[in-house]
């Protein structure tokens, strides 16, 4: 049995999705929620992260040699201070930047990699797909957080910037890359392809000007996932002390929750030096979920195609107690049939109706509607 979205949704109290014009491709951008809330929430990270330095009212790593205890929030320090006398407003505003810019370098690096070493395999095949998808299926098994411990004991104290974005992007290209083989290789048997060889189009010009364009949403999934993982070890490390988290001189989220379980902040009652941090973490990382999630659902062809969103297809089976069956549809919406069945409404014309098959009275026969 067909799912009744139409009216299933207007049961359930959720309003019926607008139908997809042509023309609308960007429409799911403003119908996801999770879209627009990750958005929302990252914009504000971008704009601390770019003038954090300016707002934050103390230097971070100013001490105040007569401190001899945290200080709660006070109207001097609204986030209070560390035992050394830091502001911890001041430590959490500047922190943002190095958060982001290591996070997203290195997920500009890995999906490169992934890229690169995804498509190649997925359009060549042969010897050379074969060893490039075994190199990916190695790095997916490899335990990544001990191998970043390892490898970033070489990096020194203070290492750069673009070393800490190598270690990390080392061990996140992999997963990327999987997909995007997996992709091309369903691609490269696409007739636009085949008569893209056929016409003597160079590798280069069909991987880059027909493959490549068919899977950007793949490559900005893979791209925030990459990402979310990046700033998730990068915290990691400088939380146990690595990468430079036990350096004095730097200033990050990493470092401000290894300096307050160093100094027993915990055990103190000291609750206003490590929240903060934690909590910006779990609303960075929740953003990237976010539009994770909505990019999964701009790259879900049903979803897509029907206008609807996968809040609406859960109220609609739930409603029902069926399992969705989602209808393509142009410019109407799904037909329902006097059995309570749903017709997705095809081309008039010559071409007919197609009827979905369903239930009559009860005989348990099943019927189908013939062009």
């Amino acid at each position: 049995m067909a799912l009744n979205l139409a009216g299933a949704t207007a049961e359930a109290g959720v309003a019926a999705p607008p139908l997809v014009r042509k023309g609308s491709r960007f429409a799911w951008l403003r119908r996801s929620r999770w879209v627009t809330a990750g958005l929302g929430l990252f914009a504000v990270f971008v704009f601390l992260a770019i003038f954090g330095s300016t707002l934050a009212p103390y230097s971070p790593s100013a001490m105040d040699a007569t401190a001899t205890a945290a200080e709660p929030p006070n109207a001097h320090h609204l986030l209070g201070t560390t035992q050394f006398g830091q502001d911890v407003l001041s430590q959490l505003l500047v922190g943002t930047s190095p958060t982001l810019e290591i996070g997203f370098l290195a997920g500009v690096i890995a999906t490169a990699l992934s890229i690169v070493i995804g498509v190649s395999s997925g359009y060549f095949g042969g010897i050379i797909g074969e060893l490039l998808s075994l190199l990916s299926n190695i790095f997916l098994v490899i335990p990544a957080l001990p191998l970043l411990i390892v490898m970033s004991t070489y990096t020194g104290s203070s290492p750069s910037v673009w070393m800490l974005a190598g270690v990390l992007a080392a061990l996140g290209w992999a997963w990327g890359a999987r997909v995007l083989r997996a992709q091309t290789l369903a691609l490269r048997q696409q007739d636009f392809v085949q008569a893209a060889k056929a016409s003597g189009e160079s590798n280069p010009r069909i991987i880059f000007l027909e493959i490549l364009p068919n899977e950007v949403a793949v490559v900005a999934s893979s791209f925030v996932y990459t990402v979310l993982g990046a700033i998730g070890f990068y915290v990691a490390l400088l939380f146990i002390g690595v990468a430079g988290g036990a350096n004095p001189n730097t200033v990050n989220w990493g470092t401000m929750l290894f300096n307050a379980q160093n100094n027993e902040a915990v055990t103190t009652g000291a609750w206003w030096w490590y929240v903060p941090p934690g909590v910006m973490i779990a609303l960075l990382l929740s953003c990237l979920i976010m539009l994770n999630f909505g990019i999964d659902e701009f790259i879900n062809p049903r979803l897509k195609a029907a206008g609807i969103t996968r809040k609406q297809v859960r109220a609609a089976s739930k409603q029902q107690g069926i399992t969705p069956v989602l209808a393509n549809r142009k410019n109407a919406a799904p037909l329902v049939s006097a059995a309570g069945d749903v017709a997705s409404s095809g081309d008039t014309g010559n071409s007919g109706t197609t009827v979905n098959s369903g239930t009559t009275g009860n005989t348990g026969n099943s019927k189908r509607g013939s062009k």
